[in-house]
């Protein structure tokens, strides 16, 4: 069995508020950002200046790195952890690294997920400013996806001059909690001064096309624009409207200005993290902004961001959306992979968040990690096929066993990957340097970096390409909905956008109950929504939900201050 320290090990909250912090002047000027560049917030965090884009243009161009992972147990297998950890090992190797990542939504942090700041002593502090509002951004993209909202009923009420379709809105409203009761609600309930009665609902905020705006705009300006594009429904002859023709977008872009300015914080050990956007990782396309990946590329040698879920959403999204649109492609890809969850892919158990895991799987097993390792290999294929470099980080659980280990090694390095056993959570930098090391070497190889498809396919093509190269599918099947909508989307000229497809993350295919590597298997795409402000079609597969609910015992029912005002339960 693999060694950790025995003594008790102080939880993520008190190890986080044991941080030392330094002035953000100086987490700054390790990237060449002068204080004219930052706005403070506090002592603790602080937004930068969209000038610095232009500001440091003529800096030496960092290697790209992106940390996505295998399919995640319902339990997260420590991705973020390893991005902040692999950040912090940096400097531990002689290398400046910029660490890039999403800002938490509040639904998971409230329900069972828990937090996004990382996990023992990899995180990024101060732990409870990230969790918990940071800068107010995602109070931003509600305001300015809710005024939206609530002009399009206001055109109705005033006489729909641009003859929506009552039954063809698409445009919902927005919360930053998990509330499934918010999911499917009438509106316009009362006198007929209370509004146009009609059915919508609710989807969560990280889900709102604003949110992917901002974190797909490459400027002010490209903000504005892409708000004036925003579909909000279609009249009854199937042309759409939009954000612009109700006129509705420039006072949205007006709230989102500030929210458009990435957040920069540090970690444990001082590295620069910027913490910008949280777009929906099932739903949109789960990555960090635009805007603060062309700040950090000019900050360091290495700028390392994360992509949500495993390759087959993240990955395959940051390939095919994120660095369409930005111009920047990759030197390597990170694979972040648990003994827990390659056994767990063997489908001979079942993880289940708040239960104990079975005492079968902490056994010492070999056998039960290969039997789940096609997952890995086929995650692997799912970085190589857009030609990067990959390097899987074993990420090191008390209670791993070497020969478990091993078996994770020699399955990797069979299909062409670099491989390091990290120890980050419990160590720190230090204890992910032999991942530093590895990420150096692939971002030395050359590059031949390319797209699951062109943008010239049609809609029905992109969808079929990710489902068959990616989801390891047969087919790809269309309710009748689907149909009509794909076609409407063709024919109002929305074809060439790249497609974001929303499906479970607990599978490579759109199941969840199928574990492994599933081959075979039928994609069905229930409805197709256009986003077409953010720049992408989404296909909704299976029972797929905009809106989540919380659990028998979400974390909101354990999150309170101790009598000393001090917040306790955050995780």
């Amino acid at each position: 069995m693999l060694q950790f320290a025995t003594m008790s090990f102080p939880s993520d909250l008190e190890i986080a508020r044991a941080g030392k912090l330094i002035p953000l002047t100086e987490v700054a000027a390790k990237m060449g950002i002068g204080p004219h560049l930052l706005e403070q917030h506090g002592d603790e965090l602080a937004k930068i200046r969209l000038e610095a884009i232009d500001e440091l243009k003529d800096r030496p161009k960092a290697k790209y790195v992106v940390v996505t992972a295998i399919t995640p147990t319902p339990l997260g297998e420590g991705k973020t952890t390893t991005t902040v950890g692999l950040g912090q090992a940096m400097q531990h190797i002689g290398k400046n690294a910029v660490i890039s990542l999403r800002q938490p939504s509040m639904g998971p942090t409230f329900g069972i997920k828990g937090g996004a700041a990382g996990g023992g002593y990899s995180q990024v502090i101060p732990m409870e400013l990230l969790n918990l509002h940071l800068t107010g951004d995602f109070h931003a993209v509600t305001a300015a996806h809710n005024l939206l909202s609530a002009m399009v009923d206001n055109h109705l009420h005033q006489g729909n001059e641009l003859e929506l379709d009552m039954h063809n809105i698409t445009w919902r409203r927005v919360l930053d909690v998990n509330d499934r009761s918010l999911r499917n609600i009438i509106v316009g309930l009362g006198g007929k001064m209370d509004g146009v009665t009609r059915q919508t609902g609710f989807d969560i905020n990280a889900a709102s096309e604003v949110m992917a705006i901002i974190a797909l705009a490459t400027s002010l300006d490209d903000m504005r624009a892409r708000m004036g594009r925003i579909v909000v429904g279609y009249t009854k002859d199937g042309d759409p409207v939009t954000a612009e023709q109700l006129k509705g977008a420039g006072s949205m872009a007006v709230i989102m200005k500030e929210a458009l300015k990435p957040n920069l914080l540090q970690t444990l050990e001082h590295t620069p993290v910027i913490v910008h956007a949280g777009p929906f990782g099932n739903i949109a396309h789960g990555n960090s902004s635009i805007v603060g990946d062309l700040i950090g590329i000019r900050g360091g040698d290495y700028l390392i961001t994360e992509a949500g879920f495993g390759a087959d959403m993240g990955a395959e999204r940051f390939f095919n959306l994120k660095c369409r649109t930005s111009g920047m492609v990759p030197d390597a890809a990170v694979l972040v992979a648990t003994v827990r969850a390659l056994k767990a892919h063997s489908g001979k158990f079942t993880i289940t968040p708040g239960k104990p895991l079975p005492a079968d799987l902490l056994a010492e097993n070999p056998d039960d990690v290969r039997a789940g390792a096609a997952n890995l290999i086929k995650q692997i294929e799912t970085v190589t096929v857009h030609g990067v470099s990959p390097v899987v980080a074993i990420n090191a659980f008390p209670g791993d066993f070497a020969s478990e280990h091993q078996v994770i090694r020699e399955i990797a390095e069979s299909v062409g990957a670099r491989v390091a056993v990290c120890t980050h959570f419990s160590d720190g930098g230090k204890g992910a340097t032999d991942l530093a090391q590895a990420v150096v070497e692939a971002c030395d190889e050359p590059s031949n970096f390319q797209f699951c498809y062109e943008s010239e396919d049609s809609l029905k093509t992109k969808i079929e390409k990710v489902a068959t190269k990616i989801y390891g599918a047969a087919a790809v099947t269309y309710t009748p909905a689907a149909n009509t909508q794909l076609a409407r989307y063709e024919k109002n000229g929305f074809g060439n956008l790249p497609v974001c497809i929303a499906k479970t993350h607990l599978s490579i295919s759109a199941d969840a109950s199928l574990k492994g590597a599933p081959t075979g298997h039928t994609v069905n795409v229930r409805e197709v929504r256009a986003s077409v402000g953010a720049g992408f079609i989404y296909p909704i597969c299976g029972d797929m939900t905009t809106m989540p609910g919380l659990g028998s015992a979400p974390a909101a029912s354990i999150i309170d201050f101790d009598e000393h005002g001090v917040i306790q339960g955050l995780s």
